[in-house]
């Protein structure tokens, strides 16, 4: 028992201190495990057979699965399209898009791991931040702590509150028939789980800006950068890619998209009318009212343009958000190599729009740059009829997905080397759906293991093609796996050893004689604290037993004694070893301080309402 404090106690030194990566701390951890086994008197702290069977563990098959499935969903489009939705109805601030976000996962985890509603919200998240430029950092921490706390709104949410019942009947085996308890029903708890989920929520919407880290966002040049912000650094083209609508009965209806651009300066790459959209429309495409227009340029020169024609000049993009969100299109350079079959061709005798998928922005030749928009040097041009020239660089919007067509051949040499080139594949967005609907039905409606369920929805998706088994490996997060996995064996010593048992009883001898809301409170604090260092079932198992032997002693009530040790055990936001708190800490780039810092203010207001919550409905 002195080896494995001792243990523990150089393990959280060294997550908070950070010295080694925390995923290589982790390894350290259970590689020590295993070289103290072989000593004399020590065989008891890790089976070295079994050393490394945290990999082949139910929860980390199960987070693999999971982040393979949400890849595949992420792949087809689909969270693109929840992405947009949340933007839609949110907006872009961070104060409007935290609880939208955190409360869908909240009450989503409530019916399914909260790793996996984590996951599966994770690529969702990404997009958000880059299309609103809020870091991620200020985005994952309240998505996934609301995502534990869904878990414990219902009693299939949590692996502990499923084990409850369970762990009722056998105590019940050894109790008075006056003191038998009854076992809970599915939405017992749902008042404790949808007061913590609030509480998270209105936490981080009230003291989010103080207590979340603020890390800037890396901005990519093409790729994350607005177009207005690389247009101007780059070329000094001042433009804004702004929504236009044009009502019915616009005296611009007839017009060509060309006819308008020469006219006003500015650049239309995108319209919508009765339902169609088009991206890059060609230049001879006419207005049809009632229609939406995306255009580029100076936002005072489209909105004189605007205000001359009677059209209104939306503040955000709506229709075209998604279409041109950072992550889909964005400003795009190539070069016209030497053989190039452009030469001496025009972009409108190439149909350029049409055929490469290329609205042309501008022409930089011999340091010059040629475009529709007038810039302090420069007069405007009309680009659309300047013949091409080897060595030209041609500055273009265009989605990723052309760009990635383009590189392959041999008319133009792309520059742009940082775009997104994830292949989507929108066809397949009905396999991925039927896949994941069938791993969630094996979940709810069926004893299976829940990592043999998360497979099943995975193998599947990659069987029909959603995902090639090349990409579900890269969409596996490995530092978190080796976090996990490697910590698993330190939570098994302090059980093996007893040193989870003697800690628990020292505690609790401390508590004998105190008043029964001080026992609970004592329990319910025993209950996180362990849940940090072990396994969160490992701690249920070992203290509801305990918390029903207090109770019965104490005079009180052994079922909401147990309960509060299984509500507690989810208390779990302190340091990152917890799945999901794993699970998030790359992607938003925390330390284990930032987690030590937001967690404890987390930690001390789901104690409080928990409690206060137990005690006030029981």
């Amino acid at each position: 028992m002195g080896v494995v404090l001792a243990i523990l106690g150089v393990t959280i030194a060294l997550f908070v201190t950070e010295l080694f990566r925390i995923d290589f701390t982790a390894i350290l951890v259970m590689v020590s495990l295993g070289l103290l086994s072989q000593f004399p008197g020590l065989g008891n702290l890790a089976d070295g057979t079994r050393l490394f069977d945290g990999f082949a563990s139910n929860a980390v098959i199960s987070i693999i699965a999971v982040m393979i499935i949400g890849a595949g969903l992420d792949k087809t489009g689909l969270m693109s399209r929840v992405a947009a939705a949340i933007l839609k109805y949110g907006g872009k601030t961070e104060f409007r898009i935290i609880p939208i976000v955190s409360g869908t996962v909240g009450v989503i985890s409530s019916f399914m791991q909260n790793v996996g509603a984590a996951a599966l919200f994770l690529p969702v998240v990404s997009r958000i931040s880059v299309r609103t430029e809020i870091p991620m950092s200020r985005l994952l921490m309240p998505m996934g702590f609301c995502a534990i706390l869904g878990g414990t709104m219902t009693m299939v949410g949590s692996s502990p509150l499923i084990l409850l019942n369970d762990l009722l009947v056998t105590s019940n085996a050894v109790l008075p028939a006056d003191q038998q308890m009854e076992s809970f029903s599915l939405f017992s708890v749902t008042p404790i789980g949808v007061c913590l989920i609030v509480t998270g929520i209105l936490y981080f919407m009230l003291l989010g800006r103080w207590v979340l880290p603020g890390s800037a966002m890396k901005s990519e040049a093409g790729s994350g950068q607005s177009v207005r912000d690389y247009l101007k650094k780059i070329y000094g083209l001042k433009s804004d890619l702004v929504e236009v609508v044009v009502p019915e009965g616009s005296i611009l209806r007839g017009h060509s998209f060309s006819d308008i651009m020469l006219a006003h300066n500015l650049y239309i790459i995108g319209s919508y009318h009765r339902g169609q959209k088009w991206f890059t429309p060609t230049l001879d495409t006419e207005v049809e009212d009632p229609c939406r227009l995306a255009v580029l340029g100076r936002r005072k020169v489209i909105q004189a343009m605007a205000d001359d024609y009677g059209l209104e000049v939306l503040p955000e993009l709506d229709i075209f958000a998604e279409t041109y969100a950072p992550t889909v299109s964005g400003v795009a350079e190539a070069v016209i190599p030497p053989d190039s079959n452009l030469i001496g061709q025009t972009a409108r005798s190439l149909a350029m729009r049409k055929t490469y998928g290329l609205g042309l922005l501008a022409i930089h030749r011999g340091g010059e740059t040629l475009s529709l928009v007038e810039t302090e040097e420069h007069e405007a041009t009309n680009v659309g009829q300047v013949e091409f020239q080897a060595g030209d660089t041609l500055v273009a919007f265009t989605a990723w997905d052309n760009l990635t067509r383009i590189s392959k051949g041999r008319d133009l040499v792309v520059v742009t080397s940082d775009y997104p080139r994830d292949e989507l594949r929108p066809h397949k967005v009905a396999w991925a759906l039927v896949f994941f609907l069938i791993a969630l039905g094996l979940i709810l409606f069926t004893d299976l293991r829940l990592s043999i369920a998360l497979l099943v929805g995975a193998t599947g998706m990659i069987a029909t093609n959603v995902l090639r088994i090349d990409e579900a490996y890269e969409a596996v997060s490995w530092s978190t796996v080796f976090l996990l996995a490697s910590l698993i064996p330190l939570g098994q010593a302090v059980q093996n050893t007893g040193t989870a048992e003697w800690i628990a009883f020292q505690i609790l001898s401390l508590l004998d004689g105190w008043p029964i809301w001080a026992l609970q409170v004592g329990l319910a604090v025993l209950a996180t604290g362990f849940t940090l260092v072990m396994s969160n079932v490992g701690a249920t198992v070992l203290l509801v037993p305990l918390a029903v032997s207090i109770a019965v002693a104490a005079g009180a009530d052994p079922a909401i004694f147990a309960l509060t040790v299984a509500i507690s055990t989810s208390n779990s936001f302190l340091i990152p070893t917890h799945q999901v708190n794993a699970l998030i800490m790359g992607p938003g780039g925390y330390k284990v301080t930032d987690f030590m810092r937001t967690g404890g203010i987390m930690t001390v207001l789901f104690l409080l309402v928990s409690l206060t919550v137990m005690n006030f409905i029981y």
